[in-house]
C-alpha cells in the first residue's frame, strides 16, 4: 500500500514522496517521522553495503542513483550488526528484486531494522541542494507540520558522539588464534569487509573505542587499527587520549574517522567539509607515486593540512577538491588515510595498504584465511 508522505529540510524546502520500509511509531505527543542530518551518496550499486555502514549514525542517506533495490539484500553484504542510518531517500525503489544471491528486498530490510525511507523524491533536486547549500538537518514522515517541526529541531552530527552509539560493547576475537600477527583494532564503527582484510593478517581482537592504551599494550598487540565511524572526531577525545599513549610504542593504522582520530592525537585540526564526500568513484592521488586511485570514500569532517606541518607528511590529495586523503607520522610508525580501501562496496585500488601495515608490523607473520562476512555476523542478522 502507497503511503504518501513529505521531506522537509531545515531551509524550508518541501519535496512530496512515497514513504517505504518501516512506519514509524507515532506517540500522543506527536506524529510519526524520522529526522536527520541528510547527505548524498554516488555510488552505482552497494546500497546495502552503504546503509548497513555505521558511519552513517545520525543521517538520512539520498542515492543519486535513480533506480535502487533491483537485485535485493542478503546476509553476507551486511557491514554491521544492523544498519545505523536515520532513513533512506531514493528516486525509485524497485518493485521486484530480482538475483540469485538474493534472501530480502531492501524495503523488507528497512522495515525489519525500522529504518524509514521515502521514495519518487527528485533526488536530482535534492542533491543540487546540498551541493550548493551544504548537508543540512531534515525529516520525513505523513504529517507535514510535525515533519516541519522535526526538521527544525534537528542537530544533525556536529558536536555530538556517535561513536559511543555504534561501537560494540565487548571485546572479541576474529581469525587464526595460532596466527603469527596479533591486531587490536578499535571499532568506532567498524565495517565488517575491514576486519576481513584485517583478519588475513592473522588474528585480530577487536575493542570498544573506550578501551585505554595500558589495556591494548596489555594484549600485547603487533600493531593497532583504528577504525571507521560516525560523527565528529573533536567529540572522541577519550580515544585521541589512547591513541598518543599508543603512538610511538606500536605501528597504528587508521581509516576514514581512524585518520582524524590519529591526526588529532598528533595535535592536528579538524574541519566540516560542506556536504561531505560519500562515493564510490573519488579520485586520489599518492604524492609519492603520482598515481591516482579511485576510491570509496564516506565522512563529513576532513583534516586541516596547515595543523600537520612539522608532525606528519601528506601522502594522499583528493583530486576533486585537493583535502587530505592520507598522512604518515613523522616520528612514530604510524599512517592513515581518509578514505576506505577495504572497497566495500568500491574499486580496489588501495588494498595494498593493508600490505602497507602488515610490512610496518614487521612483514614476517604468517597470513591466515580471512572468515566471511557471513560467518562473522550472520547470527545477528536474520534477514532471510
Amino acid at each position: 500500500m502507497i503511503r504518501d508522505g513529505v521531506l522537509v529540510l531545515a531551509d524550508g524546502s518541501v519535496f512530496e514522496g512515497d514513504l517505504l520500509g518501516a512506519e514509524p511509531a507515532a506517540s500522543a505527543e506527536s506524529a510519526a517521522v524520522f529526522s536527520g542530518e541528510v547527505v548524498f551518496n554516488t555510488v552505482l550499486s552497494g546500497y546495502q553495503e552503504v546503509i548497513t555502514d555505521p558511519s552513517y549514525a545520525g543521517q538520512i542517506i539520498t542515492f543519486t542513483t535513480p533506480h535502487i533495490g533491483n537485485y535485493g539484500v542478503n546476509a553476507t553484504d551486511f557491514e554491521s550488526r544492523r544498519p545505523f542510518c536515520r532513513g533512506v531517500i531514493v528516486r525509485d525503489i524497485a518493485r521486484r528484486h530480482s538475483n540469485y544471491r538474493a534472501e530480502a528486498s531492501l524495503d523488507a530490510l528497512l522495515a525489519r531494522y525500522g529504518i524509514g525511507g521515502i521514495g519518487g523524491i527528485d533526488t536530482r533536486r535534492l542533491t543540487r541542494l546540498l551541493r550548493d547549500t551544504g548537508a543540512m538537518p531534515g525529516a520525513f514522515g505523513a504529517d507535514e507540520t510535525a515533519v516541519r517541526a522535526a526538521a527544525a529541531a534537528e542537530r544533525g552530527t556536529d558536536g555530538i558522539d556517535l561513536v559511543a552509539e555504534v561501537t560494540t560493547e565487548t571485546s572479541y576475537s576474529v581469525g587464526d588464534a595460532d596466527a603469527g600477527r596479533h591486531v587490536v583494532a578499535y571499532d568506532f564503527g567498524m565495517k565488517q569487509s575491514i576486519l576481513r582484510d584485517l583478519s588475513g593478517l592473522g588474528r585480530v581482537t577487536v575493542v570498544p573505542a573506550s578501551t585505554t592504551a595500558a589495556e591494548v599494550l596489555a594484549l600485547n598487540p603487533d600493531g593497532v587499527f583504528l577504525s571507521n565511524g560516525p560523527g565528529d572526531p573533536a567529540e572522541v577525545g577519550y580515544a585521541v587520549d589512547a591513541i598518543r599513549d599508543l603512538l610511538s610504542r606500536v605501528p597504528v593504522f587508521g581509516i576514514c574517522l581512524g585518520h582524524q582520530l590519529l591526526s588529532r592525537a598528533i595535535g592536528g585540526d579538524t574541519f566540516k567539509l560542506p556536504f561531505g564526500h560519500h562515493g564510490g568513484n573519488h579520485p586520489v592521488r599518492h604524492e609519492a607515486t603520482g598515481k591516482i586511485e579511485i576510491t570509496s570514500q564516506n565522512h563529513n569532517f576532513c583534516v586541516d593540512p596547515e595543523s600537520l606541518v612539522g608532525t606528519a607528511t601528506v601522502t594522499h590529495l583528493n583530486l576533486n577538491d585537493m583535502t587530505v586523503e592520507g598522512m604518515r607520522v613523522n616520528d612514530a610508525a604510524a599512517f592513515s588515510v581518509q578514505y576506505h580501501p577495504e572497497a566495500g562496496p568500491g574499486p580496489h585500488d588501495s588494498k595494498y595498504l593493508f600490505a602497507m601495515f602488515d610490512e610496518l608490523m614487521g612483514g614476517t607473520g604468517r597470513r591466515s584465511a580471512a572468515p566471511s562476512a557471513r560467518q562473522l555476523i550472520e547470527p545477528e542478522l536474520g534477514v532471510a
